[in-house]
């Protein structure tokens, strides 16, 4: 089949988000200017520069209780935030963090999660996470959208230290077979690493 995209596709349910996949889930930790503690997963994600490096993130309409979502508002008025790794493991308490709720709710604790503080920036780090990016805000983006009443928004931010627990290091290098890290597929789909293979690239 093909369908342009302004245009009605016939599906029960857009097919884009599955021809995308699979994509790396931030688990953005950030803070509120009154110290509320934010914990929410995001799934337009990667890295975007490994030198400096760099990862992007990108917001697709408004909170549920108005407003801006918690992340983007406090990323932008804090200008810091945490991307967390997410394990297969911690799949079940990732989802519970995906629930629209109020504004001053502490997701971490909603999911029975805990902190260990950061090292640079002022949001903590979720414990359970095999590994942590500590990032500063570098560059915010509107981008266009097509829904009324919605928005879209891109943050790019510079990524200032890494933590990587040492029990998923295997000769100095990580062992993704040891986090089975989480991805996003398409409608309620989710799958993880669980077959790593390498590839010698051809020498001109």
């Amino acid at each position: 089949m093909f369908y342009k995209t302004n245009e009605p596709h016939g599906l029960p349910h857009n097919p884009f988000k599955s021809c995308v996949v699979p994509r790396p889930i931030a688990w953005v930790s950030s803070v509120h200017p009154d110290g509320d503690v934010n914990l929410a997963p995001y799934s337009f994600f990667n890295a975007i520069t490994s030198d400096p490096p760099m990862v992007m993130i990108s917001f697709n309409g408004y909170h549920q209780h108005g407003g801006e979502k918690d992340t983007l508002y406090n990323i932008k008025t804090s200008r810091e935030f945490v991307v967390n790794m997410v394990p297969l493991a911690l799949r079940e308490a990732m989802n519970v963090t995906t629930a629209p709720v109020a504004h001053d709710v502490d997701e971490l604790q909603l999911a029975g999660l805990t902190t260990e503080d950061s090292v640079l920036v002022k949001p903590p780090r979720v414990a359970e996470a095999p590994i942590h990016l500590e990032c500063e805000l570098y560059q915010e983006i509107s981008l266009p959208c097509t829904l009324r009443d919605s928005i879209n928004t891109m943050v790019i931010g510079s990524v200032l230290g890494v933590h990587i627990r040492d029990e998923v290091l295997t000769d100095g290098m990580i062992d993704l077979a040891k986090i089975n890290p989480l991805s996003r597929l398409g409608y309620l789909q989710y799958t993880s690493v669980d077959t790593v293979f390498e590839m010698e690239r051809p020498k001109g």
